[in-house]
């Protein structure tokens, strides 16, 4: 369990939605990252998928898997039968045809991001809407590279906008 949380950072979208939010120069000081976001999509379309990539790596070094349930269904999936690995699928988040002024939540964990092994990547994810289906998600995932992780991108599908007032905040974790 983490002993201490350091923020690192914060991003808040402005007026007008913005495609990403990212967080760049991460130093190399911690355990572990954790990226907590409140985001709601700018689309009409409800649920939108939320991504990562690590270092603007964008080749197919993403393999993932996730469970899910929205109140009527479960299942879940995996990037070989999503089709891609390009990034890493980390959860969802409501678009603007769910309830009015509601963020969907993620917290995204990272051990070891610094070190010379492959990244993993932990995550859960709820939206909210009161009208229809929310959304409730685990994802895993890998990022299949040895460097150490300094910069993070984060995306919605179809390259949408996060609506104005979605926030990211960067964690760096001491456990000693």
């Amino acid at each position: 369990m983490a002993n201490t949380f350091y923020k690192i950072g914060s991003v808040t979208v402005g007026s007008g939605g913005a495609s990403s939010m990212a967080f760049s120069s991460i130093p190399a000081t911690y355990t572990d990252l954790v990226v907590k976001v409140s985001a709601r999509g700018a689309s009409n379309f409800n649920p939108r998928n939320f991504y990562l990539n690590f270092n603007s790596d964008t080749a197919n070094n993403y393999p993932f898997r996730f469970l899910y349930g929205n109140g009527s269904s479960a299942g879940s999936s995996n990037s070989t039968s999503e089709g891609f690995t390009s990034t890493a699928w980390v959860g969802y988040i409501p678009g603007n045809t769910a309830t009015a002024s509601t963020f969907g939540n993620i917290e995204i964990y990272i051990p070891n991001y610094a070190g010379s092994a492959y990244k993993s990547i932990g995550s859960d994810s709820v939206t909210e809407n009161n009208a229809t289906a929310a959304y409730q998600s685990m994802h895993a995932a890998i990022w299949n590279s040895t460097s150490a992780i300094t910069s993070i991108q984060l995306t919605c599908s179809n390259s949408e906008n996060f609506a104005q007032y979605s926030t990211a905040t960067l964690y760096g974790i001491n456990n000693s």
